[in-house]
């Protein structure tokens, strides 16, 4: 079994209750996410971020594809961190660390996504030539949509 961790940081100049405001409001994941995915929340982004959330989206990941993807909110440690993970969706696999620090002149966010792919070794063999690059690009993404609404340090 091969789980894959894929991390990405930034450094933002705001506070960490303007950051935290922004990455635990459900539905600023569509403001962060790319305009082809048709990224749309179905249910659940219907109030603040609590343990035990269930958010359903529809994404369009692959090759114009919809996909129903459930992730509930597991963890939170409120200003400081959340987690979330994949009930259901396309990976076998999907555990998202979201962290928060301050930082000298703003915060630095963290996140750590753990995942494993479906298909056995035919997932395997996607990952470094589609699944990867798909991931990367959707995160360098979010850093410069969130680097363009609040600036970066």
């Amino acid at each position: 079994m091969k789980i894959y961790t894929l991390r990405a940081k930034q450094s933002l100049p705001i506070s960490k209750q303007q950051a935290w405001d922004f990455l635990s409001e459900p539905r600023n994941l569509k403001v962060i996410t790319p305009d082809y995915m048709g990224f749309n929340i179905v249910s659940g982004a219907d109030r603040p971020m609590f343990a035990g959330q269930i958010i359903q989206y529809i994404v369009t990941p692959l090759m114009g594809i919809k996909t129903t993807w459930v992730t509930e909110i597991t963890h939170v440690d409120e200003g400081r961190y959340f987690v979330d993970e994949q009930r259901f969706g396309p990976y076998a696999l999907w555990h998202h660390k979201h962290f928060i620090r301050e930082i000298e002149g703003g915060v630095e966010m963290e996140d750590i996504v753990d995942y494993k792919l479906p298909f056995g070794s035919i997932g395997r063999l996607a990952h470094p030539f589609l699944v990867k690059p798909k991931l990367k690009e959707i995160f360098d993404y979010r850093k410069a949509k969130l680097t363009e609404l609040f600036g970066e340090i």
